[in-house]
């Protein structure tokens, strides 16, 4: 749920923006620092439910992710502007060829145990994740190193892949072949530290706050599960004197419009998503911020699952989805309908963004879908449609858009499709085993590139739950993946996308904002396109 699952992808490519900002009386950054020297430097928020872990190497989604970004430091970070820059690493020096990278680890770069933070700790993460007894949530997304695919598939060793600590403090990476984008990658959850001493002492180690090492910027210091969780400044973390912010309670409320109110009434300091019919009331509200998120809101078909093992059947249902609809009248946050895969917010070689380079492909056309559906059955020789099942989370607007979806399946096709929902932490379990027909999720890029979000449907992708596969998308990805003339490389990306959008293993629904609250007298949050909100360089400056 790079995915999704939702859900969470620049160096170079980094911070463009992905959509206009609608309505906001604030900048993507809620104020600025300001000196709060007596104020207590504490806010609450809400992750909108039980985080599914807090380990690293099998978080998926963007309620683990939040608190997790928080915990853990890799060898970059996003800084108080947004911006890529050094983390855990000091220096970075990259070989001629572009395929090796040294990294020094940081003389005073610490766990929250007091432990010093060596480049074996990276080697120790990184070859934990491809180990396939590990069973990682996303291993492929290491597979940029060299023998690292090999090794995670059972075809090499883990003294094979390309990753060496030489010492305490330097890390060589060699890569498969040269990628221009590389420092990005390196921002993904899977590319995080853990402390090896910690994680082979106690194989739970990650399931409670007295557990959890971390080596970022705060210690997790209390955890009641499904209802709340604090994390406070790291004493050991080498940067802890940038960091503003002193502590943060997160509680685990599902439901949006309860949310909205404990925001109202004081009992919440920032919501990171406000309710569809609560954001023309609050555009004008000064602690209103609306920011652009890199990501699409999707309906995923397992292939392998009728009626869907049709593309024709799977293209009839896309093309019954009124998208304006929904963006009109259920999320109205400034949301874009989503006629491709690929959201707004990177600029191509053409000066473009991406998104405007092609055509859509694909619209809201009754007569075209119930055509399509009609051929798919014939083809597979069905006088009934199987039994369709829509699945969904039930936190935020989820449940009004799958109800939407219903209607429309209904009203245009003539399918009486069902519903079914589950809480958070028991739906990423569902969607990971592949245990749906068509199901809800959400995918934002690891970076600001085309390439991950369309190689989370590749064969290879650990993130991949449809159970598509097309040995030709996978050439193209891959051709596109050492292509270093960037014209050509977005034209083999466009093509990628086409034949995705032909197969149709998913359904994008709309590209998504973020309609969010930060309470007044609260500065320097800052949401990035790319990221959950970065509370490290927030300060309180009044009550």
């Amino acid at each position: 749920m790079k995915k999704a699952l939702i859900g969470v992808l620049t160096l170079i490519l980094l911070v463009t923006a992905a959509l206009a900002g609608c309505g906001s009386k604030k900048s993507e950054t809620a104020g600025s620092k300001g000196s709060a020297k007596e104020i207590e430097q504490t806010l609450t928020a809400n992750l909108g439910g039980e985080p599914y872990t807090l380990d690293p190497a099998f978080a998926s989604d963007a309620t683990s992710w939040w608190v997790i970004d928080h915990l853990y430091e890799g060898l970059y970070e996003y800084d108080e502007k947004g911006k890529l820059a050094e983390g855990a690493a000091s220096k970075v020096t990259v070989s001629d060829d572009g395929k090796t990278y040294t990294f020094t680890v940081r003389d005073d770069a610490k766990w929250s145990n007091g432990d010093p933070l060596t480049a074996g700790d990276f080697e120790y993460a990184w070859k934990r994740v491809l180990n396939p007894e590990t069973a990682a949530y996303d291993p492929s997304s290491l597979y940029y190193i060299k023998g690292a695919e090999e090794y995670n598939t059972g075809k090499g060793s883990a003294d094979d892949v390309g990753v060496k600590a030489q010492d305490d403090h330097t890390l060589i990476v060699e890569l498969k072949t040269p990628i221009k984008f590389f420092p990005t990658v390196l921002m993904g959850r899977a590319y995080l530290p853990v402390n090896p001493k910690v994680v082979d002492g106690n194989e739970d180690w990650a399931a409670e706050a007295e557990g959890i090492v971390s080596n970022g910027a705060y210690t997790l210091t209390s955890w009641k599960h499904n209802e709340e969780l604090t994390i406070e400044k790291n004493d050991h973390f080498w940067n802890k004197d940038k960091i503003t912010m002193g502590s943060v309670k997160f509680k685990m409320v599902a439901d949006a419009q309860t949310e909205y109110q404990m925001f109202k009434s004081g009992e919440l300091d920032l919501v990171k998503a406000i309710p569809a019919e609560a954001v023309d009331q609050e555009k004008n509200n000064e602690e209103y911020v609306n920011s652009p998120s890199y990501t699409v809101y999707t309906y995923s078909f397992n292939v392998e699952e009728e009626p869907f093992t049709n593309a024709k059947i799977r293209q009839a249902f896309s093309y019954a989805i009124d998208r304006e609809a929904i963006t009109k009248n259920i999320t109205r946050g400034g949301e874009k309908p989503a006629y491709g895969y690929v959201a707004y917010g990177v600029d191509a070689p053409s000066g473009k963004d991406f998104r405007d380079e092609v055509a859509p492909y694909y619209s809201f056309d009754v007569d075209k879908a119930k055509e399509l559906l009609a051929e798919g059955m014939k083809e597979e020789g069905w006088s009934e449609l199987p039994e369709v099942t829509l699945k969904y989370n039930s936190e935020g607007d989820h449940k009004k858009i799958a109800e939407a979806l219903q209607e429309m399946f209904k009203q245009n096709l003539g399918v009486e499709a069902k519903l079914e929902n589950q809480e958070w932490k028991t739906y990423i379990d569902t969607f990971k085993q592949k245990n749906f027909q068509m199901a809800r999720m959400g995918w934002i890029g690891d970076f600001l590139d085309p390439y991950p979000v369309l190689n989370l449907y590749s064969t290879k992708s650990s993130s991949n739950f449809t159970n598509y596969s097309n040995s030709e998308f996978d050439k193209v990805l891959q051709d596109s993946l050492v292509e270093q003339d960037d014209a050509k490389r977005f034209e083999m990306l466009h093509q990628a996308e086409e034949i995705l959008m032909t197969d149709m293993p998913i359904i994008p629904i709309y590209f998504q904002a973020q309609n969010s609250l930060v309470r007044k007298g609260i500065e320097g949050v800052h949401f990035h396109v790319l990221n959950i909100p970065n509370l490290r360089y927030a300060t309180v400056v009044s009550n």
